[in-house]
């Protein structure tokens, strides 16, 4: 390893989707010298529900792609629904006061993840892609990742004394923040995702589709395509592919939620699978870390919510921001323990205050919308009152200003009169 080429940087990034290219695009814009390590060539297809909130188009403004983003991007959402059983429940969706939103759009993850990290790299960010971390060391205040690449045939080694984990929750690998592969259990949830021409979906309309032992989405997202991603228990898809041994397991998943989802055999009546369905999991929502010891977690890495909230893509890149925030004093300053562990604090606290609330509603709503009594239950309050149903779209964080680390605009002081 002593004999390999080193690259010296301030900050080393380990993943380019939405959270790492992000920071990619922030810290090198504060001056910082950074690496982004993304194992994929892109574009790539991605198992998620590719919904921008409306609360997180200004920040993509901030960051200079929304423009690029929006020329290819679908409609502006301005309803929710639920398709549950025969039932097919929509109402407008409240939007925050002051803000300009006009609302949220989806991106498909081919764009959204090409463009942010092209304008990482007009940032000044060096791209390591496709390569992929192998291992990882620390000592003398710095951070040492070992990288490859397959197509080059090579490895090269990445100093720098800040690193940031945004390599999601999915896969192992030598980090501190990966987390290693737990045996798959049955009440774990698989993910799964396909487009669709020719649906009839309204333009501005995103509904919360549920069936037994699972739930999911449908969304306008660009190029007259539709997005179908949902999740599913392990046990249900195992009892689903038993029924449907002839199908794929995204193809035994759409049988199965066709047969208990009125409104989405409506609307996909007359469409076809425009690609091969793509799966990945086990989905373990739930909290995980924010770092420590000058290792920083964005993200899945950092938390995950249920994806029955559409709300993964913006989280991502709302705590990426975040994070830059509470890193922005340390450009200037000596990096010391002090320093570094202040900045975790302030990146924690301001996750907890803008996302927590998002990870336990969105708990509750998974713990409803697999189960089928308690989704009946719901969708008989919801049928005589739908803002019900605008209520839940709000607590799940789709109406929620981000709440920065430090206010960014202060009012001038004005000095009391005659001094």
């Amino acid at each position: 390893m002593n004999g390999l080429e080193r690259s010296r940087y301030d900050v080393i990034v380990v993943g380019g989707g939405p959270a790492g290219a992000t920071a990619a695009i922030l810290l090198a814009q504060q001056g910082q010298r950074v690496a982004v390590v993304e194992k994929a060539a892109f574009p790539r297809r991605k198992v998620c529900g590719e919904f921008v909130s409306a609360t997180t188009w200004p920040l993509l403004h901030e960051l200079g792609v929304a423009n690029d983003l929006i020329a290819q991007a679908g409609p502006a959402i301005h309803r929710v629904g639920v398709f549950a059983g025969t039932s097919t429940i929509a109402t407008p969706m409240a939007h925050g006061s002051g803000t300009g939103m006009e609302g949220g759009r989806a991106v498909s993850r081919a764009l959204l993840d090409t463009v942010l990290l092209r304008h990482a790299a007009a940032a000044g960010a060096t791209l390591w892609q496709p390569w992929t971390v192998t291992a990882f060391s620390s000592g003398s205040g710095r951070h040492s990742c070992t990288v490859e690449s397959r197509e080059k045939e090579s490895r090269h080694i990445l100093d720098a004394p800040l690193l940031v984990a945004a390599h999601g929750s999915w896969e192992m690998g030598p980090l501190p923040t990966q987390q290693f592969r737990k045996t798959l259990d049955k009440s774990d949830l698989l993910g799964f995702k396909a487009h669709f021409r020719g649906a009839s979906l309204a333009a501005d309309l995103m509904p919360l589709i549920a069936f037994p032992g699972g739930y999911g989405g449908l969304v306008n997202c660009g190029a007259d395509r539709v997005s179908l991603s949902c999740c599913i228990r392990c046990d249900r898809l195992e009892a689903v592919r038993s029924r449907h041994r002839d199908r794929t397991a995204g193809d035994a998943v759409l049988a199965h939620i066709l047969e208990h989802c009125t409104g989405v055999a409506d609307v996909l009546s007359a469409a076809t699978c425009e690609d091969a369905w793509l799966g990945a999991g086990p989905i373990r929502p739930g909290i995980r870390g924010f770092g420590r010891d000058a290792v920083f977690a964005v993200g899945n890495a950092a938390a995950e919510a249920h994806p029955v909230v559409a709300e993964g893509i913006s989280i991502a890149i709302q705590s990426a921001m975040l994070l830059c925030e509470a890193l922005r004093p340390c450009v200037d300053e000596v990096l010391t323990p002090a320093t570094l562990a202040q900045a975790q604090r302030q990146y924690e606290r301001a996750w907890r205050r803008n996302f927590a609330a998002r990870l336990h509603a969105s708990a509750l709503y998974a713990q409803i919308f697999t189960r089928t009594l308690p989704t009946q239950m719901a969708v008989a309050v919801m049928k005589p009152f739908p803002c019900a149903l605008r209520i839940g779209a709000a607590w799940s964080g789709k109406t929620q200003w981000l709440r920065h680390v430090q206010p960014r605009y202060c009012p001038p002081t004005i000095a009391p009169s005659g001094e």
